[in-house]
């Protein structure tokens, strides 16, 4: 404001001078035309002194970088190969099976006595002589933070080798699906699109010994079973992507790639959402529900899920909140129904459901919206911070999320809770008749 006032009494005290001179009468054109020759005289000084001034800015590094555009043909050709070769270089810098085998060579033999059971231990002297033996790409594992953290109650003050190999195979392990996952990251922004993870578990299927008898046929079902897993849980706000960073957090990649394992239990199979029983359990109950047979779930084929008791009002929020095909729920709309009233102690589980028994759209459960479904003793088990409404932390918080949404949606749940008393009651006497005889 201070360099415009000045600029506007230069220029009035200059027009001044010249409209009053002898022989300067000029036409109001001509004066405007001069006013803004002076102002852009004044300017260009002004700007040509600011730049002496500011050369600091000029060290500020640079933190943005525009993504090509889809026609640039070119630079995105060059961003592909670049990255390519940037993850070659981080992949070479990983520990390969050679040397994970010598280190766990020199770990052993430098052990020191006693051990533990059967277990070897190292002292920090000792695991600092492996550091230097070990190579240039072992030498972020062998520091005191990496010794302090894997450090417990040894009175000698060593650690335990199998838990450090453990450790460093843990790291090498992430890195390397890091690595894995970023080649399918197509936009180089550090998350994964739904298509993105959906063509790395394709190119995986034929690396998981316990999906060999999957029909290719299924290969799209199963793949979109999978994906769904990923983003109900880590796309709470369903932005269509996921950070890589959140899916090497979760466990299920880990259980995913347990199915490399030839020899999995059945009863590992069977809650492995990833396993080829679960996704077939879950598709096969889509096709029963699927009665006239056109590929989508109408309100009263979804009625008959499970053991069919879900309350009448319950269907119709489904309905109303979720994605819908004229009036009719898919099968991706369906993993989701599914993966929510299965997981319903996890807190995205919670929020898909609150966000269905909040019928108001208020973010909180009041007397009206619960008599909707059910009636205040809701209330009690509860205990919200405001005795008039439950938030979804309060939900959360209670521990009994479970089982206040199966009494709000399941007639079956609701009939649970009600005879739970009778129940337990029946339970004691069957066992005493058993005792008896």
């Amino acid at each position: 404001m201070e360099l415009a006032t000045d600029w506007k009494e230069v220029l009035r005290r200059r027009l001044s001078t010249h409209s009053t001179g002898p022989n300067k009468k000029k036409s109001e054109q001509e004066l405007k035309d001069e006013e803004m020759d002076l102002f852009a005289n004044y300017y260009s000084e002004w700007k040509g002194g600011r730049k002496n001034t500011n050369e600091f800015y000029k060290t500020i590094p640079r933190f943005y970088y525009r993504l090509p555009a889809e026609d640039e043909v070119l630079l995105q050709k060059l961003r592909e190969e670049s990255r390519a070769v940037f993850l070659q270089r981080k992949s070479r810098e990983l520990l390969d099976n050679e040397e994970l085998q010598n280190l766990w060579f020199l770990l052993d033999k430098h052990q020191t006595p006693p051990m533990i059971g059967e277990e070897a231990m190292i002292n920090y002297e000792n695991f600092l002589k492996v550091g230097e033996k070990a190579g240039p790409k072992c030498r972020q594992f062998f520091t005191a933070k990496v010794f302090a953290k894997l450090l417990h109650a040894d009175s000698y003050g060593r650690i335990s080798i199998m838990q450090f190999f453990n450790y460093v195979m843990r790291k090498v392990w992430l890195h390397q699906t890091r690595i894995g996952l970023s080649l399918y990251d197509v936009a180089g922004q550090g998350y994964l699109r739904e298509s993105d993870l959906e063509n790395y578990i394709l190119e995986l299927i034929p690396t998981l010994p316990q999906l060999d008898g999957l029909e290719k046929s299924f290969y799209s079902f199963y793949v979109c079973t999978a994906v769904r897993k990923f983003f109900f849980f880590l796309d709470p706000l369903r932005t269509g992507k996921i950070k890589i960073q959140d899916i090497l957090a979760c466990s299920f990649l880990d259980d995913l790639l347990e199915l490399r394992d030839e020899e999995l239990s059945k009863e590992s199979q069977e809650t492995n959402w990833f396993s080829a029983p679960s996704a077939l359990r879950v598709y096969g109950q889509y096709l029963n529900l699927d009665k006239d047979h056109n590929g989508m779930l109408s309100k009263e084929e979804l009625s008959r899920y499970g053991t069919a008791t879900m309350t009448s009002v319950f269907l119709d929020r489904v309905f109303q909140e979720c994605l819908t095909y004229d009036g009719e729920m898919d099968y991706k709309t369906y993993l989701d129904f599914v993966l929510a009233l299965e997981n319903r102690k996890e807190p995205a589980a919670l929020q898909y459901i609150f966000k269905l028994l909040d019928i108001e759209n208020k973010g909180y459960l009041n007397v009206f919206s619960l008599n909707y479904f059910f009636r205040d003793e809701i209330f009690d088990m509860v205990k919200p911070k405001d005795p008039f409404k439950i938030s979804l932390q309060d939900l959360i918080n209670s521990n009994q999320g479970d089982t206040v949404t199966t009494i709000l949606i399941d007639l079956n749940g609701f009939w649970t809770y009600e005879n739970r008393e009778a129940l337990v009651a029946n339970d004691s006497e069957n066992s005493a008749d058993l005792d008896d005889s």
